[in-house]
């Protein structure tokens, strides 16, 4: 490996750690090779779609290991995913996704109404994967399910060579303006957000094999409790995923869930961003019968 891909760096994890368990999410549970299996079959899928090296992908669910699988599908095919925030409603939505060039859309199936009546104003948008997610929504037309999309890829990692230089996307909330498309080269937002700086020592890895390294003495638990939309989650399961670390996603923020999971799951470090999360997990655990087992953090 010579190149700080961030896909590179996922997979030279998966060979160093493919049998530790990687994703824990809804009851979905994945080791490093499951992930990579997963991830493969969809690059391939997309692949076969016309989907390539600076296409963009909108990836539109709650916290999911689908919501994973897609990002390092994506990723492996050198395309570009995109961020999408579920909670934007119709106008907000048809300007990100027409502002972001999509060719490709994964989304939960909850969100297909929504979808459906965007379509006519994205000409571009020509494939669409959906999640089942059990709301029982309709697939919009020449929609493909995504467990079907799976099942027509193989599982095996035959993708050209990638670049430090290739894309990723990071759409801003639209507070102060419309959203905005940041972009960074995967090396960039490696050393900045990704881990390629110990934040103990300030020291830069030099070799992309030290992320490797730094995993072997042993894994530990990460409960990062911010959608993957936002950016602070995606730079958490990132960073995990190169050292061979366990990550575990909640749907949706709910204070007893988070602790609920924390305890279950023997997590080791929660992330949060700002009080809107801290203080309702504080006050949390001044209810009645909320007794948990939190010392694994």
């Amino acid at each position: 490996m010579t190149t700080f891909n961030l896909a590179d760096l996922f997979e030279a994890t998966v060979d160093a750690y493919g049998d530790r368990e990687y994703l824990v999410a809804d009851g979905q549970r994945r080791t490093y090779a499951e992930m990579e299996a997963r991830a493969n079959r969809l690059a391939h899928f997309l692949a076969s779609r016309g989907v390539g090296p600076g296409d963009h992908v909108g990836i539109y669910a709650l916290n999911s290991v689908e919501w994973v699988e897609a990002a390092w599908a994506v990723f492996k095919l050198r395309a570009v995913w995109i961020n999408i925030n579920y909670r934007y409603v119709k106008d907000e939505l048809r300007y990100l996704l027409r502002n972001a060039d999509l060719v490709a859309l994964v989304h939960q199936a909850a969100y297909g109404p929504r979808v459906t009546e965007l379509l006519p104003d994205l000409p571009g948008l020509t494939t669409l994967v959906t999640i089942d997610d059990g709301s029982g929504e309709p697939m919009p037309d020449g929609a493909v399910d995504y467990e079907q999309a799976m099942a027509q890829g193989g599982p095996e990692r035959d993708f050209g060579p990638r670049s430090g230089d290739d894309h990723y996307v990071l759409y801003t909330g639209g507070t102060t303006g419309m959203p905005k498309g940041v972009v960074w080269r995967h090396e960039d937002v490696f050393y900045a957000l990704g881990g390629g700086v110990d934040p103990m020592t300030n020291t830069r890895i030099v070799r992309p094999e030290e992320m490797v390294e730094k995993g072997r003495g042993g894994q530990v638990t990460l409960l990062p409790i911010a959608p993957l939309m936002h950016g602070a989650t995606q730079w958490c399961v990132m960073g995990q995923s190169f050292v061979g670390n366990r990550v575990v996603l909640v749907p949706k923020f709910d204070p007893h869930e988070v602790w609920r999971l924390a305890q279950d799951e023997k997590v080791t470090s929660i992330m949060i961003t700002g009080d809107a999360m801290g203080k309702p997990l504080v006050e949390a655990l001044d209810d009645p019968g909320a007794e948990y087992d939190l010392s694994s953090l």
